[in-house]
């Protein structure tokens, strides 16, 4: 089952949060000093918050899988599409780890395809991609 992912970088974690929770009607699933994560079925989405950024805004939208097997899926339909790609297995970011496929829409804006397969203490650190200087830090 896919779930929409939506990041966004913010300067004020806090004034974020609370707005958020008022418009979700809970509190965050993972809350830590500069990152906040709400895993939602109604709507179905996996929206993240950090401030990972000196820029706030969209960093990025995403779809979260439920196995390697659909990632493989969606990538194989990416390439046999003949749209440029970036796989990032084993990726460490946002508390995750997360295998991952990333593709660039016509307008420029990143999609993140990923399958989180553990949980991780620190933030960890973006994969930096000569092609893509500007893929967004995390998931």
């Amino acid at each position: 089952m896919k779930r929409i992912h939506v990041h966004l970088h913010v300067e004020d974690l806090d004034q974020n949060v609370r707005f958020y929770e008022a418009v979700f009607g809970v509190p965050p699933t993972v809350r830590r000093d500069d990152y906040a994560k709400w895993r939602l079925d109604d709507p179905r989405v996996n929206f993240a918050l950090s401030t990972c950024r000196t820029t706030s805004g969209l960093g990025h939208l995403g779809i979260e899988v439920a196995s390697d097997a659909e990632l493989d899926e969606i990538a194989s339909r990416a390439r046999s599409a003949e749209l440029a790609g970036d796989a990032e297995p084993d990726a460490r970011c946002c508390y995750a780890r997360s295998n991952k496929h990333w593709l660039t829409d016509p307008q420029s804006v990143q999609w993140e395809i990923f399958h989180t397969v553990g949980q991780l203490d620190s933030f960890g650190a973006p994969r930096v991609i000569a092609a893509t200087p500007s893929k967004p830090c995390c998931a």
